[in-house]
C-alpha cells in the first residue's frame, strides 16, 4: 500500500511563513505598482505591543517672510506635530486536506500550497484596501478629495482623457506624484474601446500591464459599477500612498497543522494567520466609542466614514476619487 502524503510532512511553519509572506509580496499588483509601500519599519509598527500604531509627522512650516535688517532679531516660529494613527489588522483563513489534497502529489508539496496561499491573501488584501477606500472617502474630512462628475451629462459625465486630467488636479501642483489608478474590468474595457488604454510587456515580456495616461492601471471588479448607468469609480494613487506592515509575534503561530482528530476519517487543517497594517498615509484610524465587534476591525467597520479622519494637509494624501460614467 502507498504511503499517504500528509500535509503535517511536508509543511515546515519556519520555512512556509516568510515564503508565504514573500510571494504574496511578489504577486501584489499594490506592491509592484508602487501604490502600497512594504519595508522594515512598517513590519515593525505590525509587530508591535498595541492594536494600534502611532506614526508621528512634522505639520509644514508656516508664517510670514521677515525683513533682513542690521538691528533687530527674528522671531522664531514653532514647528507642529501630529500623529498619523494605523489600525492593526488580523486575519486567519484555514483549510483541510481534503482541499489540499490535489497539491499533496505535486514535486514540491510545501511550494505548491505556499502559492495556493499567497495567491488566496493577495486577492484578499486588496478586498480589504477597498473596503479602507470606502470608509476614508466616507470621512467627513476627505470630501475635496473626491471628483464627481455623474451628475453631468453626456460627454461631460464620461471618464475620458480630459475629465480624467480634471481629477488628477484635486492634487494641484503635487499631481505628478499619481503614478497608478484602480479601476472596474467594464471601465477597462469601456477605455479599450476608445483607444485610451495602452498595454505594455513587463517581467520579460510574461505580463501584459494596462496603462492610462500613463498610470498603471490595476483592474478589480469589486470596485462598484452600474451596469445600466454604467455609473463606476476610479482611485488614483501615488507611490507609498499605501503603508502596508507584516506583523509577527510571539504568542500568534502563523502556520500550524492542526489534527482533527473527531473527523471520522481523520483531517489534517492548515492555519495560516496574518498580522499586518494596510493603511492609507495621513488618514487617521479613530476607534468606534463603542469598541469593535471584536479586536481587530472587520471589513465593515473599516468600510465605516467615521473611523476615518483626514490629517494631513490635501495634497498630501496621495489618493483621489474619481467618479464617472461609462455610457
Amino acid at each position: 500500500m502507498p504511503d499517504i502524503t500528509r500535509v503535517v510532512d511536508v509543511i515546515q511553519p519556519e520555512v512556509f511563513t516568510p515564503y508565504t509572506i514573500s510571494r504574496t509580496m511578489e504577486l501584489s499588483a499594490l506592491i509592484q505598482s508602487g501604490i502600497a509601500e512594504n519595508n522594515g519599519e512598517f513590519d515593525e509598527l505590525a509587530s508591535g505591543p498595541n492594536l494600534m500604531a502611532n506614526m508621528p509627522f512634522w505639520n509644514d512650516l508656516t508664517g510670514d517672510l521677515e525683513i533682513m535688517d542690521d538691528k533687530g532679531d527674528s522671531e522664531p516660529g514653532s514647528i507642529g506635530s501630529d500623529k498619523d494613527i494605523a489600525r492593526k489588522l488580523g486575519f486567519v483563513k484555514s483549510y483541510g486536506a481534503n482541499a489540499l489534497a490535489g497539491l499533496l502529489s505535486g514535486d514540491d508539496p510545501m511550494k505548491a500550497i505556499a502559492d495556493l496561499f499567497a495567491a488566496y491573501w493577495n486577492r484578499q488584501y486588496q478586498g480589504v484596501l477597498l473596503s479602507i477606500l470606502d470608509g476614508i472617502f466616507a470621512a467627513t474630512n476627505m470630501a475635496e478629495k473626491v471628483h464627481d462628475i455623474t451628475g453631468k451629462t453626456g460627454d461631460a459625465a464620461l471618464i475620458s482623457g480630459r475629465t480624467f486630467l480634471d481629477a488628477n488636479q484635486l492634487m494641484g501642483d503635487a499631481k505628478d506624484l499619481l503614478t497608478g489608478m484602480m479601476i472596474h474590468s467594464a471601465t477597462e474595457t469601456f477605455l479599450a474601446k476608445n483607444d485610451l488604454i495602452e498595454y505594455r510587456e513587463e517581467s520579460q515580456g510574461k505580463v501584459r500591464v494596462p496603462y492610462f495616461m500613463n498610470k498603471r492601471v490595476i483592474v478589480d471588479d469589486s470596485i462598484a459599477f452600474d451596469t445600466e448607468t454604467g455609473a463606476s469609480e476610479a482611485y488614483l494613487f501615488g507611490a507609498g500612498a499605501i503603508a502596508w506592515g507584516n506583523g509577527h509575534h510571539k504568542d500568534i503561530k502563523e502556520t500550524e497543522v492542526v489534527r482533527n482528530g473527531l473527523s471520522l476519517a481523520g483531517e489534517d487543517i492548515l492555519v495560516n494567520r496574518r498580522l499586518s497594517i494596510l493603511h492609507p498615509r495621513g488618514i487617521q484610524w479613530v476607534e468606534p466609542t463603542g469598541g469593535l465587534t471584536k479586536k481587530f476591525p472587520n471589513l465593515t467597520e473599516l468600510s465605516t466614514g467615521t473611523n476615518w479622519n483626514r490629517v494631513y494637509e490635501p495634497k498630501k494624501i496621495r489618493i483621489v476619487k474619481f467618479m464617472f460614467k461609462t455610457n
